[in-house]
């Protein structure tokens, strides 16, 4: 039995990879412990994860500003203080960050202790921990067809993003029933990501009434603190009731993302996995203001495999009438959900746990071993 240290706090991106990972890895009798961050969100997110070992790292996102450039060295240093206490306390075989500044601290940790360190990097454009901590890492997962040049070729393996167990497809049918809604309607979802998006859910509220008279369900995450919940009955042009509304956070992604024919969601890696995994189609509008542009660069990838198309968020104003004309395109959605069937090959869990086990030094039959072809 291994014992892992993954850093994986501060938004749900980070966080429910790391729940993911941890679910498989204690699942094989290993010891896991994730290290997060004092957000809101994820306190909320790891609600229902009783059996597993939640510690809070001190840490705040970095920034150029000087006063919260301040905070955010006072913080790191803090972090590595109780990283080193932790590591001293728990001896684990392994340490693995899923990026953002969580996962700072105890990476300098483990390279001082002398303990082999991942980095997981889901976007199509690595973000400042993966570019500055990955020449040090032992192993890097990236997205198929991401390079960072100064990292050796060896080390790196092109593994997706791991989903939680309980996010599965199930029948349309099956999932609208469990979140009271009716079966025979068009059902679409607006995902804003954990922290939720204000031009999403403004143009959902100027919207809804309009989709409803269509006979569309709106069922639009706010993100936590953008808003209360509310699901209200509208009345279509035929008279019929049509309920949507609005919810800040689900715990039933699966059946949310099973229930809908389509989704308009930001673009973060997370959120296209769990979507793709339910075989969902969507309009991705990436958030313009994302670091490096990485949302676009994951909507374009995600439009190029055929599970979508890409939206501008200048575009809002048209947008209307795209979903529209999309959700009631039965041929067209049946082809976004053949390509995303294809495109969700891999338990990306699955493959990490078994490099994990090697990266430890524990044995592992060959028969779980994968072969990856490293572009």
């Amino acid at each position: 039995m291994s014992c892992f240290l993954i850093a994986c706090g501060g938004t749900g991106g980070h966080l429910a990879p790391g729940i993911a990972l941890a679910e498989e890895l204690e699942s094989r009798g290993h010891q896991c412990t994730l290290l997060i961050s004092n957000k809101q969100v994820d306190s909320r997110l790891i609600e229902k994860y009783k059996k597993l070992q939640f510690v809070v790292l001190p840490g705040v996102g970095f920034s150029l500003h000087p006063s919260r450039m301040l905070k955010f060295v006072v913080s790191q240093v803090k972090g590595i203080i109780a990283a080193f206490r932790l590591i001293k306390d728990l001896k684990p075989q392994a340490i693995f960050g899923f990026g953002g500044y969580t996962c700072i601290a105890i990476t300098l940790g483990g390279l001082f202790s002398r303990i082999p360190v991942a980095l997981h990097e889901a976007n199509r454009v690595p973000g400042k921990a993966i570019r500055f901590m990955g020449s040090f890492a032992k192993r890097v997962y990236l997205p198929v067809g991401v390079k960072v040049g100064h990292i050796k070729a060896n080390r790196i393996r092109h593994y997706g993003y791991p989903v939680r167990k309980e996010i599965i497809r199930v029948s349309k049918t099956e999932a609208r029933e469990r979140l009271g809604m009716n079966p025979n309607q068009k059902v679409l979802i607006i995902l804003g990501g954990s922290q939720g998006a204000s031009a999403l859910n403004d143009w959902a509220t100027s919207v809804m009434g309009r989709l409803a008279s269509d006979e569309i369900q709106v069922y639009c995450v706010t993100g936590l603190g953008k808003g209360s919940d509310g699901i209200v009955e509208y009345e279509s042009r035929r008279g019929t009731k049509v309920r949507s509304g609005f919810i800040a956070f689900s715990d039933q992604v699966g059946d949310l993302l099973s229930s809908a024919d389509l989704a308009v969601s930001r673009a973060g890696a997370g959120t296209i996995a769990e979507m793709t995994r339910c075989g969902l189609p969507a309009l991705l509008i990436p958030y313009p203001h994302s670091a490096d542009d990485h949302q676009l660069e994951n909507a374009k990838f995600f439009e190029m495999q055929g599970g979508g198309f890409l939206v501008g968020q200048d575009f809002l104003g048209d947008l209307y009438k795209e979903v529209k004309e999309v959700v009631f395109n039965d041929w067209l959605l049946q082809r976004f959900v053949m390509n995303l069937q294809r495109m969700d090959r891999d338990n990306s869990a699955d493959l990490i746990a078994d490099d994990l086990e090697v990266l430890s030094r524990r044995e592992v039959p060959p028969s779980r071993l994968s072969v990856v072809e490293v572009p």
